[in-house]
């Protein structure tokens, strides 16, 4: 994402304009704009013009509309599948690094507030944000630490995909790409392998995975920017044995076609990893993986999935210290016990203002208590699994018995209750009779 213009004043009061430029910039404008937001970017109409005669001619024009946001919708490319059929041609490794990621889909729908020559004042209209062109966005409640900080992250320089993995089983994969927001997929393919049977059926069955890791690898160069110097690395993971064969599958074909850069990508890169099923959720897992962390250890996703993996194990042998829930958790904040707090960026798409301002209060109150604070991506599995918690969890510094806590909570907000009772009462007996 680049920045073009920053104006906010230190009331939140201000605008920001944004030139995005591939799908996880778009997932930053989701999460940016909100509601009643004012958002100013490029629009397609269809103009009509009655001549003299009374015949119509239509036309589209391209033109700068600025809405008052009432909807907002994102949607990430689904991946092909491939099918095994006799067009499956070799892909040339030249084009594999190349390969750009799917389109992402971002469109912003409200009543046009300023008018021009083409659309009248307060005509509905949906815009359809593109790559490489200009947005400006103006927060109707102001800009809080969370949208900033969301801006500032989205416009550090060299980001990109940092991990690409290939999930398969015996016939199957899923190829992804994983940056600090996103896990996008990328492709999927699917080939029937008949089961061993009868000596005629080994042979089939020889047949059908050659075919397999055929495509598999035809795929990973198309998929996979194994050349990128920003991937760190490539995981290969799969139930049993799958992957090892699939490695040493791609090791030789390298070796055949004379590709030095990818041999060196296979052998600098690869990691391969056990995982318990052959689906993309099994990401979690693989981010759990001690060769991922050791690997992986200073980016946002595998840290996420650390510490969530922690607040998990926790959960279940010392469930004092793992708290979750919003009215939990702000409890234990209030406390000052929270060491590590896990909170989904879902939660601060709230469409209720009031709610987002909870979040972000709760937010900065533990980081003034010196405490780490990760927002989860919800386009990451990791971040999928904590919403199904809520979107909130906490590591606790010390132990807190959620019982206790709750009864000296009510034991104070009945005293508070009692004594501005007490204080009517005395009121009421003071004011002089009529």
């Amino acid at each position: 994402m680049k920045l073009i213009k920053k104006l906010i004043d230190k009331h939140g009061t201000g605008f920001v304009s944004l030139r995005p430029e591939d799908d996880e910039d778009m997932w930053h404008l989701y999460n940016l704009i909100q509601k009643n937001d004012l958002v100013r970017a490029t629009a397609i109409r269809r103009i009509q013009n009655v001549s003299s005669t009374g015949s119509t001619e239509s036309h589209r024009i391209r033109l700068n509309l600025t809405v008052q946001v009432s909807r907002v919708d994102f949607s990430s490319s689904s991946a092909p599948t491939t099918l095994p059929d006799s067009s499956n041609a070799a892909a040339t490794s030249s084009a594999s690094s190349t390969a750009p990621l799917p389109t992402a889909t971002l469109h912003i729908s409200g009543p046009v507030t300023s008018e021009n020559d083409h659309v009248r004042m307060g005509a509905f209209h949906t815009l359809d944000i593109e790559a490489n062109r200009d947005v400006r966005i103006e927060k109707a409640d102001g800009w809080d630490s969370i949208a900033i900080s969301r801006v500032e992250e989205s416009c550090v320089p060299g980001k990109g995909a940092e991990v690409g993995a290939v999930v398969c089983g015996e016939g199957t994969a899923a190829f992804c790409l994983l940056s600090q927001h996103m896990t996008v997929i990328t492709h999927r393919l699917s080939v029937p392998i008949p089961r061993k049977g009868s000596t005629s059926g080994a042979s089939q069955h020889e047949k059908a995975l050659n075919k397999f890791y055929g495509t598999l690898f035809d795929a990973f160069l198309r998929h996979i920017p194994y050349s990128s110097p920003g991937l760190r690395a490539i995981v290969l993971a799969s139930p049993g044995w799958v992957r090892d064969s699939v490695y040493e599958f791609m090791v030789g074909e390298a070796s055949k076609r004379g590709d030095k850069v990818l041999a060196r990508a296979l052998k600098d890169k690869v990691l391969r990893v056990h995982i318990t099923s052959p689906h993309v959720h099994s990401l979690v897992e693989v981010l759990k993986s001690p060769e991922i962390v050791s690997r992986l250890k200073e980016t946002k996703f595998a840290r996420e999935g650390i510490m969530l993996d922690k607040f998990f194990k926790m959960l279940g042998t010392d469930e004092q210290r793992a708290w979750y829930g919003p009215t939990h958790v702000s409890l234990a904040a209030n406390r000052g016990a929270v060491g590590t707090l896990l909170i989904s960026d879902e939660l601060f798409r709230a469409s209720d203002p009031a709610q987002r301002k909870v979040y972000v209060e709760l937010v900065e109150t533990v980081k003034g208590n010196g405490a780490e604070v990760l927002i989860f991506s919800s386009m990451h599995e990791s971040g999928q699994q904590l919403n199904q918690l809520t979107g909130i969890a906490a590591i606790l510094t010390f132990p807190l018995d959620i019982e206790v806590v709750e009864a000296e909570e009510k034991a104070a907000k009945d005293a508070e209750d009692y004594a501005d009772a007490d204080a009517k009462h005395e009121a009421d007996g003071a004011r002089p009779a009529n």
